[in-house]
């Protein structure tokens, strides 16, 4: 699978942050995909790293819910995924 740059595509911060936080969303709600709680942190929390003030607030939401382990295992993929892109 090719890697997509949104850099490199040309996508603006505010527009890169909004894709973030539709993949949270997605994880989510199992909106096309399962229910995944850890990808839904993991990408609430990217998208509020690049500015995304109402994915922070659902990132908090979603801690509440969460065990502190898989809070950690987001937070691991999180930065592994920062650290690539």
């Amino acid at each position: 699978m090719a890697r997509f740059d949104m850099l490199e595509a040309g996508i603006g911060s505010t527009a890169q942050a909004e894709i973030l936080f539709e993949l949270g969303l997605m994880y989510a709600t199992g909106r096309d995909c399962d229910t995944d709680l850890v990808a839904a942190h993991k990408w609430f929390n990217i998208a509020a790293i690049k500015g995304s003030e109402r994915a922070a607030e659902l990132r908090s939401e979603l801690s509440a819910t969460m065990s502190k382990t898989d809070i950690a295992k987001a937070l691991r993929e999180a930065r592994e995924w920062m650290t690539v892109h």
